[in-house]
């Protein structure tokens, strides 16, 4: 498909570093004027430099993607597991809002937190997440949300395979083969899904070590952007690496820890590789939901090549290797 990459399209065309900074100073920073752009696709997140010489964190919210309400879930969520002392990087209240307007732009502002990726091959580094974790899944447990959605089949699976469909992205060359494989796969992810009826509840949806900083012997959780209702193995599963045994070796580190606060269900180690083939189809639309975006283009220029869609169906394929091979034990 070819791309729109006119900029009158562009959800983010006025947000000028003036207007950042004007909307910084609307809510009662003073900022220096220095911007840090970070690495940021769906939102667009800047380093402010302030004039008492510290920093904080602003996040301005893509148009249209989520409602106020939505939002404002989010930063509840975070303020819930703050008071409960569990390290997550919640939006700065100012006259007891988090959520601001400016210019037509809805965004938050956060403390700047530091540290590093942590070192997932140490098993006192799995148990220690795995504390955590289950501190906020049992805060996760106690109410749903209601103005966010859950991951599913239907929205994240089938929906993107419709869109990507819909919308020509997929090369003529391996359409076919990859709509059949596509479908193929959900239809075992379906199986899984129904074969257990996973609980689903308050999660961070995103939890990947990118968004885990270590410091001061601890893990703080950041950009809870994605949290969602789901089965409490969405937040384990992207902590895991390597061959099976040793990921069954790596999920009963975390589950020492985990299990402290929170029981398990081991039935979820069967949605494993149906939640890395729910991520996989949803990454690839969410590109393509994302292509008119200047930005995508520039930083994911593989994506919508012949090549990259010849990967993802052979990808596919091996997925459907997967969950036909037995689950993961412990």
């Amino acid at each position: 498909m070819t791309s729109n990459n006119d900029a009158s399209l562009h959800p983010y065309e006025n947000l000028t570093p003036d207007c950042i900074l004007d909307a910084i100073e609307n809510v009662g920073f003073l900022p220096t004027g220095s911007l840090l752009a970070l690495n940021s696709y769906e939102n667009r997140v800047y380093q402010v430099s302030l004039e008492d010489g510290s920093f904080i964190i602003a996040k301005f919210y893509r148009p249209e993607r989520w409602s106020n309400e939505a939002i404002l879930e989010e930063h509840a969520f975070t303020a819930e597991l703050k008071q409960q002392e569990i390290p997550v990087v919640a939006p700065i209240a100012i006259n007891d809002k988090t959520l601001f307007s400016f210019n037509g732009f809805r965004f938050a502002v956060f403390p700047r937190q530091g540290g590093r990726t942590p070192e997932l091959e140490q098993a006192e580094t799995l148990e220690q997440l795995g504390r955590f974790l289950g501190r906020i899944h049992a805060i996760g447990a106690s109410r749903p949300f209601a103005h966010r959605p859950k991951i599913s089949v239907q929205n994240f699976g089938f929906e993107s395979l419709s869109f990507l469909l819909e919308h020509d992205f997929i090369s003529p060359e391996v359409r076919t083969n990859y709509q059949n494989a596509a479908v193929e796969l959900l239809q075992l992810v379906e199986q899984r899904y129904d074969a257990i009826m996973p609980r689903n509840i308050r999660l961070h949806g995103d939890c990947h070590p990118g968004n885990l900083l270590w410091r001061d012997d601890a893990p703080h959780f950041v950009d809870l952007d994605d949290c969602r209702m789901g089965p409490a193995v969405q937040d384990l599963w992207m902590l895991l690496s390597g061959d099976n045994n040793e990921m069954s070796h790596q999920f009963r580190q975390i589950l020492k820890g985990y299990e402290t606060f929170f029981e398990f269900d081991l039935a979820e180690l069967s949605l494993i590789e149906s939640l890395r083939s729910l991520r996989l189809l949803h990454y690839s639309a969410w590109l393509a939901r994302r292509w008119d975006d200047p930005a995508f283009p520039q930083h994911f220029p593989w994506f919508n090549s012949p090549r990259y869609w010849e990967e993802q169906m052979i990808t596919l394929r091996e997925q459907i290797e997967r969950l036909q091979a037995p689950a993961l034990k412990l």
